[in-house]
């Protein structure tokens, strides 16, 4: 039976060969400094090291932009099985499981005991498996609704607190205005998908004394299924792809309406859309159960420590700064514009301007702390690549074709307890 792994976070993808990577860390001698490889996409890495390497003398930072998502991922891989990996890495949350597969990180939980109390405990969760740690959680994204404030307000359409709501919203929407709809959910959304069924009961993984049990098509699942479905099928909601051109002509003209994903939709949509800023709105995502406020993460990342790191000491007093400190999570809100992980960063983010898209919203961090305190643990297993691929190819299908929806779920299903047993994990599924 292969290894024990508990992994919480909001999709996982199992990464394939990349390219060459740069060296592991290496210093400029006995008596230099200490030079550490960092690899992490996005913006304000320059202010990050600068700031860091000015007051650090002995410990330097080299930033290297490796690329985000599967392509950070693959050279990542790559890089450590070729004995070249950096020093630490920022990794999706939905990654990181795949790569403590592959040996990658190394367990630094005997490095942020001093940090503890800097994350909740289902913030933890997201780099914590079967009580190791492997991460310093940098980012989250619990799932919000980002949507038109102005367009909503003009056809006197109430934003949904409940997915009756939202569906009652969606069709008011297409009768009222058929050339917008309230938002698209296409099969590509995994994360999505297992989100608003984690919000409902659902346990697509889960682990218990080393036996898996799958539920992908659980009733909770199917019944989630059933909704959407429903919604699509009387042409109250969307199924195209996200991002396209065509997407974001209808962004910013303002006849696509929502995005219920992540907090961070909102700096998506301000890269695509910035001309409707201050037209945008977050709130809550919509409740399953009125009253029950919470929710899962879709999206978010942390920084691990190399298992090919020669200082992981020094590797993790830097992961440690950047993103617990309060100087760090300075530093993650002014240039990296992310939204923090840790209390302290939420904290100061609470104090801070709103985003972009929406500068009239005064209580937007405050709304995303509130959010934030309440997310749901949600366990993944060692082959969601799998998963993600059969659910799209069979959602997509099921779309074309007019056949119910829970079919999909339980082909997905079928096909990830198959793979499971074929790769030699215990499965108490059938």
């Amino acid at each position: 039976m292969r290894s024990r792994l508990l992994a919480t976070g909001a999709t996982l993808v199992l990464i394939g060969a990349g390219l060459t990577a740069c060296s592991s860390s290496s210093g400029s001698g006995s008596d230099g400094p200490v030079t550490l490889d960092f690899w992490g996409w996005g913006v304000g890495y320059e202010d990050v090291i600068k700031e860091w390497n000015d007051a650090n003398p002995d410990i330097q930072v080299k930033h290297t932009d490796a690329g985000g998502g599967d392509e950070s991922s693959a050279k990542l891989l790559t890089a450590s099985r070729a004995g070249n990996a950096p020093d630490l890495a920022l990794v999706e949350f939905t990654t990181l499981p795949a790569m403590i597969v592959a040996d990658v990180p190394l367990d630094i939980t005997d490095y942020v005991g001093d940090i503890e109390d800097a994350f909740t405990s289902g913030t933890w969760d997201q780099t914590r498996f079967d009580g190791a740690v492997y991460g310093i959680p940098q980012d989250v994204g619990p799932m919000a609704l980002t949507y038109r404030e102005d367009r909503l307000a003009e056809l006197g359409i109430p934003v949904p607190t409940t997915w009756e709501e939202f569906g009652a919203a969606a069709r008011a929407v297409k009768e009222k205005d058929p050339n917008s709809v309230l938002t698209s959910l296409p099969a590509s959304e995994l994360g999505f998908y297992a989100g608003v069924a984690a919000q409902a009961g659902s346990q697509w993984w889960s682990i218990e004394d080393g036996v898996w049990t799958v539920g992908i098509a659980d009733e909770a699942s199917l019944e989630v299924a059933d909704f959407f479905e429903g919604l699509v099928r009387d042409g109250a909601i969307s199924t195209e792809p996200l991002l396209t051109p065509e997407y974001n002509a209808k962004l910013n003209e303002g006849t696509m309406l929502s995005w219920p994903a992540g907090i961070w939709a909102g700096g998506v949509f301000y890269g695509v859309a910035p001309d409707t800023a201050g037209k945008w709105a977050m709130s809550p995502l919509p409740q399953w159960t009125p009253g029950d406020t919470k929710v899962a993460y879709q999206g978010g990342s942390g920084m691990i420590v190399t298992k090919g790191s020669e200082h992981p000491e020094e590797a993790a007093e830097f992961a440690k700064w950047f993103n617990a400190s309060e100087q760090g999570n300075k530093l993650l809100l002014d240039s990296r514009q992310v939204y923090p992980a840790s209390s302290v960063g939420q904290e100061m983010a609470a104090e801070s301007e709103p985003p972009a898209l929406m500068p009239q919203q005064t209580d937007f961090y405050q709304t995303a702390a509130d959010i934030s305190s309440e997310t749901i643990p949600v366990t993944w297993g060692p082959n969601v690549n799998l998963a993600k691929s059969v659910f799209e190819d069979q959602l997509n299908k099921a779309i074309a074709d007019g056949t119910p929806w829970r079919d999909a779920f339980a082909a997905t299903q079928k096909a990830v307890v198959d793979d499971m047993k074929k790769s030699g994990y215990e499965v108490a599924n059938d």
